[in-house]
C-alpha cells in the first residue's frame, strides 16, 4: 500500500492553546490540527506530521501572520536547540498558559472539581536559573535550511552545544545559552578550544567513537561550582593537559570530576567519576538546610523555585509535630528533610540505593535523628511487618517520575489511608490519571501549579488530598 505524502495546510488560524506547548486551530471542515512552536493568534502554513480521519498533528512550515502575543526572542539559537521553546511569548502569557493546562488536565482527565485551584507561582529570574547544566562535544553541527543549501558550509568539525531535537548525531552548536549564569558558557568554551589545540576528536555518534563527549555542571546557591568533564577513552596526556588548563582558567571550579564512558549512551549509570580536585561534594543549601551533591546526585534544577515547591509541599502536609511522615520516591531526601521538623518521625523509601545512601547522609549532615530511609519497591518495603516496626503514616508525600505512580501503588497508598497525601508531580496529566483512582477513597482539597522551567513547556503541581470521612 503505498504512504500517503505529507500535506500542507495553508492559512490555518491558531485559536487556543492545548496542551505540552501546542496550540489548535480547526480547518473548515472541523478537523482540529495541533501545531508546535506557535502560539494562539498566529496565522500559519502547518506540515502535517500526523494525519488522522478528526485530528492532526504539524510544525509550522511559515507564519502567515504573527500572533499579536508574539515577542522577539532573547536567544540566538531560539527556534533551533529547542531547549526554550517559549520565549516568543511573554512571561506572564505563559504562566496563563501553564495555569490553564493543570486547569484542563485534572478537570478532563482526573475528574477534579477545582474550586481550589491556585494561581500559579512563576519564577522571579527567567533566565540563569538553572543550577545544572550538560552540554555535548559533537564531531557534526546541525545546520540551518539556508546552511544546507551552500554547498561551502559544512556539518564537519569540533563542535559544542545541545542536541538538535529529534537528532541524535548532531549538535546546535552554541554561542551563548541564557540557561545558568557565568562561568557556564566560558567552561564549555574553554575545553573546546583546548581540546581543539590537542588535536583530540570531537564524539562521532554514529560511528561512537571519539574522545572529547561531554561536560556537565552545578552551580549551586552556595557558590560550590562542580564539573564533570567526560571523555571517551583514556589518553593520559592529554586528559591531564586539558583539566590542568580548565582550572587555570576557570578558578571559581571547585570540584572537578573526569569520567571516561566508553559506552554508546550518554548514561552515567554504571560510571565511576574520578575526582581531579577540590572535596568530592558541592553543598547546596535550601532555607537552612545543606544538600551533598555528587556529579551523580539528582537534586532540584532550579534552586530558589525548588524553595518556593517545597515549601508549598511542607504547608500542605499541615505537619504539626505529632505525625509521622512517609516520603516515597524520597531521592536523596530533600523534600522529606526540608518538611522534617514539623514531623515526629520521617520515613523514606525510594528505589535506587545510591539515592538511599545519599538520603542518610543529607540527614546526618542536617543532624536529624528521627529520620530512616529505606532502599526498595514501596509495594514491597510497606507491609504489615514494616508499619508493625516503624508506625502507619500519618501524612505521605509522594514525588514520582513523569510517568506518574504504578496502579500497584496507588492501591497502596489507599491501603495505607493516610489522613492526607502530597502528591507532587512533574506531569499533570499522570497525576491527574492517578487522582482519578485515588478518588476511591480521598478528595483533592487544593492545588497549586508551581512553574519551575521558564520559556518551555514543563509544569510542577502539587495537590493536596484528605481522607473521605464517609
Amino acid at each position: 500500500m503505498r504512504k500517503k505524502k505529507n500535506q500542507i495546510i495553508r492559512g490555518l488560524e491558531l485559536t487556543a492553546y492545548a496542551a505540552e506547548g501546542k496550540s489548535l486551530g480547526r480547518t473548515p471542515e472541523g478537523k482540529v490540527v495541533f501545531v508546535e512552536r506557535a502560539v494562539p493568534g498566529d496565522v500559519v502554513d502547518v506540515w502535517l506530521t500526523r494525519n488522522k480521519a478528526d485530528w492532526a498533528e504539524g510544525t509550522p512550515v511559515e507564519i502567515v501572520r504573527p500572533s499579536p502575543q508574539r515577542i522577539q526572542p532573547f536567544c540566538e539559537h531560539f527556534g533551533v536547540c529547542g531547549g526554550c521553546q517559549w520565549q516568543m511569548l511573554p512571561y506572564e502569557q505563559q504562566l496563563a498558559y501553564k495555569q490553564q493546562q493543570v486547569y484542563d488536565q485534572l478537570t478532563r482527565i482526573g475528574g477534579v472539581p477545582l474550586s481550589h485551584l491556585l494561581p500559579i507561582v512563576g519564577c522571579q529570574h527567567t533566565t540563569h536559573y538553572r543550577n545544572k547544566l550538560e552540554f555535548t562535544f559533537c564531531n557534526r553541527r546541525y545546520l540551518l535550511r539556508e546552511e544546507l543549501a551552500d554547498a561551502s558550509i559544512s556539518a564537519e568539525g569540533s563542535f559544542a552545544g545541545f542536541h538538535a531535537r529529534g537528532v541524535f548525531d548532531k549538535v546546535v552548536h552554541l554561542g551563548h545559552c541564557h540557561l545558568m549564569a557565568e562561568p557556564a558558557n566560558q567552561i564549555r568554551d574553554v575545553l573546546r578550544q583546548k581540546a581543539i589545540e590537542l588535536g583530540m576528536p570531537f564524539y562521532d555518534y554514529k560511528q561512537h567513537r571519539g574522545w572529547m563527549r561531554g561536560v556537565q555542571y552545578r552551580l549551586c546557591s552556595t557558590g560550590h561550582l562542580m564539573v564533570n568533564v567526560v571523555l571517551g577513552y583514556h589518553a593520559p596526556a592529554a586528559q591531564q593537559q586539558l583539566l590542568q588548563h580548565l582550572l587555570e582558567q576557570v578558578p571559581a571550579i571547585t570540584t572537578l570530576y573526569c569520567t571516561i564512558n566508553g559506552k554508546q549512551n550518554d548514561s552515567m549509570h554504571g560510571l565511576q567519576p574520578e575526582l581531579v580536585h577540590g572535596p568530592a561534594h558541592a553543598i547546596e543549601m535550601l532555607e537552612d538546610f545543606q544538600f551533598l551533591i555528587s556529579p551523580q546526585s539528582f537534586f532540584q534544577t532550579n534552586t530558589s523555585q525548588a524553595e518556593a515547591l517545597y515549601r508549598i509541599t511542607r504547608d500542605m502536609a499541615e505537619l504539626d509535630g505529632s505525625q509521622t511522615l512517609y516520603d516515597l520516591y524520597c531521592g536523596t531526601g530533600s523534600i522529606g528533610i526540608f518538611c522534617s521538623r514539623g514531623a515526629k518521625k520521617l520515613i523514606g523509601v525510594e528505589l535506587v540505593p545510591e539515592a538511599i545512601a545519599d538520603a542518610e547522609a543529607n540527614a546526618r549532615l542536617n543532624g536529624l535523628t528521627h529520620t530512616a530511609f529505606f532502599a526498595g519497591d514501596v509495594i514491597d518495603v510497606c507491609d504489615d511487618a514494616f508499619f508493625a516496626t516503624h508506625g502507619r503514616p500519618d501524612v505521605i508525600i509522594t514525588d514520582p517520575p513523569r510517568a506518574g505512580m504504578h496502579e500497584k501503588l496507588v492501591r497502596k497508598i489507599l491501603d495505607m489511608a493516610a489522613p492526607t497525601v502530597v502528591y507532587v508531580s512533574c506531569n499533570p496529566a499522570t497525576q491527574a490519571r492517578d487522582l482519578r483512582l485515588l478518588a476511591e477513597r480521598y478528595e483533592v482539597t487544593k492545588a497549586q501549579p508551581v512553574d519551575m522551567f521558564p520559556h518551555t513547556h514543563h509544569i510542577e503541581n502539587v495537590v493536596q488530598l484528605k481522607l473521605k470521612t464517609t
